[in-house]
């Protein structure tokens, strides 16, 4: 039977080249182990790497491609946007506005009738609370208050081991004495 496609000639070289494992002994056992150890054999030779590198060149980008030209036409790209916004920005400028401006539009609520009998509510209160407190009198007198803390300040003085006040003041105390004693 021949394939498609190839001749003869070629599928016969093709089995040629193909190992046909012929029994040499009549022990099954015997026979077995030799055909376990060439099916390993078989394995390790199809997972082989070959010995000479036949792979192309590695490509180095710094060889292939112009870095510096690729800058530059960058360079050349942003200029000319920037260009292209100058002369727009100056046409803006040059020519009067020519849409109208104004917005005419007034903001509808749904909600704005009952919004704003709620302010006027809660002002009412506010002048309410506001009015009682005005009327309020003190239970307690500033004078009465200041008294205190001057018997407090008294009782304080009376009672500390060592005098009141920073060493700066004691100075000067001690100096306005020296002063009038002299005089």
């Amino acid at each position: 039977m021949e394939t498609p496609g190839r001749p003869e000639t070629v599928r016969l070289t093709m089995q040629s080249r193909e190992y046909k494992f012929l029994p040499s002994s009549r022990n099954k056992y015997l026979q077995e182990k030799w055909k376990k150890a060439y099916d390993v054999h078989r394995g390790k030779v199809k997972s082989m790497k070959p010995t000479i590198c036949i792979n192309p060149p590695k490509n180095f980008d710094h060889l292939t491609l112009s870095l510096k030209n690729k800058q530059h036409q960058e360079a050349v790209k942003i200029q000319r946007e920037n260009d292209r916004l100058k002369k727009k920005i100056s046409d803006i400028m040059a020519t009067p506005g020519r849409g109208d401006n104004r917005n005419d539009y007034e903001k509808k609520s749904l909600h704005k009738e009952k919004r704003q009998r709620e302010l006027i509510s809660i002002s009412k209160q506010n002048q309410m609370i506001q009015f009682r407190l005005s009327q309020c009198k003190p239970h307690c007198s500033a004078r009465k208050w200041h008294e205190d803390w001057l018997n407090t300040l008294k009782l304080r003085d009376r009672i500390g081991h060592y005098p009141r006040g920073s060493a700066k003041q004691q100075k000067e105390q001690d100096n306005g004495k020296v002063d009038s004693k002299e005089k």
